[in-house]
């Protein structure tokens, strides 16, 4: 008699996906950097320091000089910056892109080192080069034609002079835009026209300008919102001269005695202004568009300049001398002389300054250990925040990710003062108080980063198929573990990018750090301005090398980075 045994039953693991409820907790996360502190913001706009409802503090605001000339000086300055920003990179980008100008890739990495110069630090070189009595500018000019030891020929104090350097630091942002634009115009279309007999310069005005037209006035837009929620250059510049722009009237606020209700509703105009401009430009690049009918397209036609094109890249070197190599040059003079203004020689070369900053300054190290950390923490979080939600996003993987994309790219539309001002209000009481600690910047600095990092990690996805994650899950892996094991591998060139770029802007951000700083949480930036209020300006200037040399170095390891070296920009929206 044979008795049949029963079947071994073979039981699969069991495994989990975890894909919604790391949905809800990134989104939970996103809501508590951005809704949190901004939800305290308009709290604090609507109440007096009692805590009664008032709309007060917007009548103060729009009715009292003291509100109202800022306005009017932050408007002055915002049209100003961006009107000439566009009238410099605009033809420089199109002599760039479309002509055969001669060491056009020089031209582009130095249009790239005054992009990553902070530009409160330029404009501290420019108080060396510039200031009426002392800069070196006016000491050659006096010296050489023996004017009165009062005369001068340039002072930085002034709105035109703030103008100036907010635009040497500000037009990067549009040449980029318009070179990019006219880098990827078809060369077919160009040809066409020479075809049916127009000459060189009717096809540039027929049609390479109105296809970059758009572009040019997203960057108009770009460079008006940069200028107009711009800190550090203002707070070096303005306040010397006697005026306000509406970051420093938010900042001023903060001095003793502080003023919170009001700088909440001084930061809310701000804020509804930067929202509105970020659509306007969305408008304008979704817009703008032309279709190929054909093949690949051809690389754009390079118009020759002939005996100009030298003519055209002295013209570019010289633009390029404002924002890097005159204030490069500063610096590097006021680090290693004895007094700042005075012309450096062999004679009088000293390591006094750098000796002062990194041996006797007590605040030095304090600062940098809490910049690295900061910068460490900030792109480590910051890389693997944004390729998770960058990965929700692009896969589509659950309901609700459209939600989780717009909140964020959401901060993008959120000034970084105004940012400072709403975590202050947020975490400066119970239940969690992070005032006086660095946890407080990093969550500034996570918020203030996330939309560029989202960004680039979401074109990073898009160049990856998802059909290998889709064989990974055929083989019994979770989202999760495809994630971990198929797709990141293939994006780590992008995650160290984005890690680096990320690194860098922390280490050059003022704006919410001035705000949110205690004396134990100084960052490097904050300690260059508090230097800068105590005029030691040796010091300022060896940090100030000390910080380029840092950017530097993270930048060309970026452009190291096979198939990343192009993609070193942070333009708006």
């Amino acid at each position: 008699m044979t008795i049949a045994l029963p079947r071994r039953i073979e039981r699969r693991p069991i495994s989990f996906d975890l894909s919604k409820p790391t949905l809800y907790a990134f989104a939970a996360l996103l809501c508590v950097l951005i809704v949190l502190p901004m939800s305290w913001l308009v709290y604090y706009s609507l109440v007096d320091p009692s805590g009664t409802l008032t709309l007060d503090n917007f009548r103060q605001l729009f009715s009292e000089p003291a509100f109202l000339d800022p306005l009017l000086t932050t408007f002055i300055v915002a049209t100003g910056s961006s009107f000439f920003c566009c009238l410099v990179a605009a033809p420089m980008g199109w002599l760039v892109a479309r002509t055969n100008l001669p060491a056009a890739r020089t031209i582009r990495a130095l249009v790239t080192a005054s992009f990553v110069t902070p530009p409160f630090l330029g404009a501290i070189a420019w108080e060396f080069l510039a200031a009426p009595n002392s800069g070196l500018l006016n000491k050659l000019y006096r010296a050489l034609t023996g004017a009165e030891q009062d005369a001068y020929l340039f002072n930085i104090y002034t709105l035109s002079g703030l103008i100036f350097v907010i635009c040497c630091y500000t037009f990067p942002y549009v040449f980029v835009l318009i070179a990019n634009a006219l880098d990827r115009i078809p060369g077919e279309l160009e040809d066409a026209s020479s075809n049916l007999g127009a000459r060189v310069w009717t096809t540039a005005r027929r049609i390479t300008i109105p296809l970059a037209l758009p572009a040019l006035l997203a960057g108009a837009l770009v460079a008006f919102l940069q200028a107009m929620t711009l800190f550090g250059s203002p707070a070096i510049l303005a306040l010397p001269a006697g005026f306000h722009t509406m970051t420093t009237k938010i900042w001023s606020l903060f001095q003793y005695p502080p003023k919170p209700e009001l700088a909440a509703a001084a930061s809310l105009p701000l804020l509804i202004l930067t929202v509105m401009l970020l659509r306007a430009q969305h408008f304008i690049l979704g817009r703008r568009g032309y279709s190929v009918v054909g093949g690949k397209s051809g690389n754009p036609r390079l118009i020759p300049l002939g005996r100009m094109k030298w003519v055209a890249f002295a013209a570019c070197m010289a633009v390029l001398l404002l924002p890097v190599i005159l204030p490069y040059a500063a610096l590097f003079n006021a680090a290693f002389s004895p007094i700042a203004t005075t012309l450096l020689t062999p004679g009088n070369a000293t390591l006094q300054n750098v000796r002062f900053v990194f041996f006797e300054l007590s605040a030095t190290s304090l600062a940098l250990k809490n910049t690295f950390i900061l910068g460490a923490l900030a792109a480590t979080f910051g890389t693997v925040l944004a390729l998770m939600i960058s990965y929700l996003t692009t896969r589509k993987v659950v309901a609700g990710h459209q939600a989780l994309g717009f909140l964020a790219t959401a901060p993008i539309a959120i000034p970084g003062i105004v940012l400072g001002v709403g975590l202050f209000l947020a975490y400066t009481r119970p239940p969690l108080v992070l005032y006086g600690t660095l946890w407080i910047l990093l969550l500034a600095y996570l918020t203030i980063e996330l939309p560029a990092a989202y960004q680039q990690m979401q074109s990073a996805f898009r160049a990856v198929h998802s059909e290998l994650e889709d064989a990974s899950r055929i083989l019994g892996a979770t989202r999760l573990q495809s994630l971990r094991h198929v797709t990141a591998p293939l994006l780590r060139t992008s995650v160290i990018a984005t890690w680096c770029f990320i690194f860098v802007s922390v280490i050059r951000e003022l704006s919410a750090a001035i705000i949110l700083f205690t004396s134990q949480t100084k960052v490097v930036s904050v300690l260059i301005f508090d230097l800068k209020e105590s005029g030691d300006l040796g010091a300022i200037a060896v940090l100030g090398l000390c910080m380029l040399a840092i950017t530097f170095m993270v930048v060309i390891l970026i452009n190291r980075i096979s198939g990343f070296g192009g993609n070193l920009r942070r333009v708006a929206g």
